[in-house]
């Protein structure tokens, strides 16, 4: 079953205790560079322009966001978005967010591989991940298995998204710190403290790739008992 007692579910504990870390981690350790002023003093928005201007992207604009942690690039508009904390901060957790960003747009303007691939799937991700499970609980209700393989199926687009995310966040974290050791937007040593920011971000997107693909093997052993 896939509600109520049912002992598929402990598949899911390790990569929800996981998730609980790595939500952690991000918060404490952004907060915690987010105290640490960069010694040459440049804002979130003065290390992005200053990035993308030195690899021709003039054109991509830079715009404030809401919320924390909800900083971006925007492929489609060609727009990179930055929280208020990283796009006025002078921070070394804003050094690092907003050089990250930048790598994403970066990535756009090269045409890095799995970043296009990622983008060409999401579509497809975004409603499979939201018709997977009206599937498999009609499927369950009626006892109608075809149903519920449909719906492992549209679930496995989402699982891929999540697998391909990752070496493209990792890629987009390298960039950054390569570039704010370049371009001298950090002194000598500061770049470490951006790192562990990226670091600690990057597991949050480990952990919902393993949440993922856990759930993906949940799924396939509940068809498996259905047989």
């Amino acid at each position: 079953m896939l509600y109520g007692f049912d002992p598929t579910f402990a598949i899911l504990i390790p990569a929800m205790i996981f998730a609980v870390y790595a939500q952690s981690k991000i918060k404490t350790t952004f907060n915690k560079y987010l105290r640490v002023r960069g010694s040459y003093g440049y804002r979130g928005y003065e290390i992005a322009r200053k990035i993308l201007d030195a690899n021709g992207l003039n054109d991509v604009p830079i715009e404030l966001t809401r919320g924390s942690l909800t900083d971006h690039y925007d492929p489609r508009n060609k727009v990179l978005r930055l929280s208020r904390e990283v796009y006025e901060g002078s921070s070394l957790a804003s050094a690092g967010v907003a050089a990250h960003e930048c790598g994403h747009a970066l990535q756009h303007s090269e045409g890095y591989a799995p970043l296009v691939v990622r983008n060409a799937i999401a579509p497809i991700a975004s409603i499979g991940s939201q018709a997977a499970f009206f599937f498999i609980i009609i499927a369950l209700i009626l006892n109608m298995m075809q149903l519920f393989t449909l719906g492992i199926y549209l679930f496995s687009a989402a699982v891929l998204f999540q697998i391909i995310t990752l070496p493209v966040e990792l890629n987009a974290s390298s960039r950054a710190i390569i570039a704010l050791q370049n371009y001298n937007l950090v002194a000598p040593g500061e770049e470490k403290g951006a790192r562990k920011v990226l670091s600690a971000a990057a597991l949050t997107y480990v952990a919902a790739t393993l949440m993922a693909v856990s759930q993906l093997l949940r799924l396939l052993l509940i068809r498996g008992r259905r047989d």
